[in-house]
């Protein structure tokens, strides 16, 4: 099964009940993703997770300040890692960029493990949007993505499980497979339209039907 096939059966988890009073009241039309922090060991997350969330949230119906002129202008200011960049006060953020809201991210987990007989690629990753006229948090989210989902082991007895997952620990650490795992995190991190997700946007034909 495709990794994007993947990303669209996201399970049966249970429903989650959200808050949307303050989102509905606020309804941005315009976001300044902030880069991620990164808890992971590997230093590429930040990154990697960054270069693909304009997608999903485009696609929702927002306005997406362009990453890299945004990283830049940081930069320029002497704010060069995510840690010092979600201090700054959102009235500042708001002062700078003009947008609505920020979008503020933490990737938990972003690599590839090797257990036993498993090898995995696991990306997880939290997100918050807040407004930046009033400070207020308008929604909250978290998502996963595994590059085992929909793999089922079967045949080739323990040592050949062994080594299937040398072999993918190998593979998954020299190419960053980490990368398209991201790739779907974002996805069901950051679109529109289901359970405990993002409302649409102002430019989206769906908006206000959520």
């Amino acid at each position: 099964m495709g990794l994007w096939v993947v990303a669209v059966v996201a399970g049966c988890a249970p429903q989650k009940t959200i808050d949307y009073s303050a989102f509905k009241q606020s309804r941005p039309s315009s976001i300044v993703v902030l880069p991620p922090l990164n808890e992971s060991p590997d230093v590429k997350a930040t990154y990697s997770m960054l270069s693909q969330i304009t997608y999903p949230l485009a696609e929702a119906g927002y306005y997406v300040m362009p990453v890299a002129l945004v990283d830049e202008t940081f930069r320029q200011n002497g704010l060069t890692t995510p840690n010092d960049i979600h201090q700054v006060a959102p009235a500042k953020l708001r002062e700078i960029f003009g947008a609505d809201a920020a979008l503020y991210i933490s990737v938990i987990k972003y690599g590839t493990s090797y257990i036993v007989i498993s090898s995995q690629t696991v990306v997880t990753a939290t997100a918050k949007l807040v407004d930046l006229k009033t400070g207020t948090t308008l929604w909250t989210g978290t998502a996963t993505a595994s590059s085992d989902e929909g793999n089922n082991n079967s045949g080739g007895g323990l040592v050949g499980m062994l080594i299937t997952a040398a072999v993918k620990q190998i593979i998954n650490s020299s190419t960053d497979a980490s990368h398209p795992i991201a790739g779907i995190t974002s996805q069901r991190l950051l679109s529109a339209g289901h359970n405990a997700g993002l409302l649409y946007g102002p430019r989206s034909p769906k908006f206000g039907t959520d």
